[in-house]
């Protein structure tokens, strides 16, 4: 099977300067991938073709099916699709029978929560339940979280070409970057990369950051505790169910952040300030 095209060609129509020209673009590539485990559909999700087994190990992890990279058998692409349009969207993965255990509840899960994800602060006990908050020591510096989205940045070579992919990358805490992966779908992202770090089998990610091009929401969260990451850093908002999952989870949750500074939304004890650094009293609006 030939590699798949992150970016795809496009002629468009520019106005500019009061002129119509035609020229040619390079424009995200976004096809439905299907997920199949033990021959069942669990997930469908857009997704930009490329690291699509990485793509389903990480969902795996992150939905709690698997925990180890041994549970997964095998993981391949489709060889026998019904249609043209199936042709490379369609991954099989085959688990032990130590995770079907987890795999009939994640079944059960799925049919009963939105296309969207779990929603709700009742949702919260749930991931509680099936993974344990972070109470590990990590930590990193502010001046580390400062360069992050510039070295980010470095790392996505498909969104130069068409500037309309999100990014995760999976950080040490000195700021070395472990794995960066691309996708139309920040969720996607996330997983990608997870999933690559998983199948070299460096989970639980207790001394990485996590951090996303986009904004931070519930579902971001959920995906660094699966993979036991404790700073979650995005260069957007949090949500507030995000927010109240990372304090009762033990994760350091960043946002807003930029090149000169940032917000710190929970675990205060896992980023260094520097020493002159002083907390003010909360401005008065209005």
């Amino acid at each position: 099977m030939e590699p798949p095209e992150e970016a795809v060609p496009a002629t468009i129509a520019r106005y500019e300067n009061g002129e119509l020209s035609r020229r040619e673009d390079r424009v995200t590539a976004e096809e439905p991938l299907e997920i199949r485990v033990g021959g069942q559909t669990l997930a469908v999700t857009m997704r930009t073709p490329g690291h699509d087994h990485e793509l389903a190990a990480g969902w795996l992890v992150t939905e709690g099916i698997v925990t180890r990279p041994e549970e997964i058998v095998r993981i391949e692409h489709c060889r026998e699709t019904r249609s043209a349009e199936e042709e490379g969207n369609v991954v099989l993965v085959r688990t032990t029978a130590q995770a079907g255990a987890h795999l009939d509840r994640a079944r059960r899960l799925l049919l009963t929560s939105s296309s969207c994800g779990i929603c709700g602060k009742g949702s919260i006990e749930s991931i509680r339940g099936q993974f344990p908050p972070i109470t590990g020591p990590a930590a990193t510096s502010a001046e580390t979280l400062l360069g992050l989205p510039q070295r980010l940045r470095r790392a996505q070579t498909t969104f130069g070409q068409t500037g309309g992919l999100h990014a995760a990358g999976v950080f040490t805490l000195e700021g070395d970057l472990l794995a960066a992966r691309e996708d139309v779908g920040r969720h996607n992202a996330v997983d990608k990369a997870i999933g690559a770090l998983f199948r070299e089998g460096r989970l639980p990610l207790s001394e990485a950051i996590l951090c996303v091009s986009g904004r931070a929401s519930f579902e971001i969260v959920q995906k660094a505790l699966a993979a036991g990451i404790p700073i979650v850093a995005a260069v957007s908002a949090p949500s507030s169910l995000a927010i109240d999952l990372a304090r009762s989870a033990g994760i350091a949750l960043v946002g807003f952040l930029r090149e000169r500074g940032f917000n710190l939304y929970s675990g205060e004890n896992r980023v260094r300030v520097p020493s002159g650094a002083t907390a003010t009293a909360p401005r008065a609006t209005g």
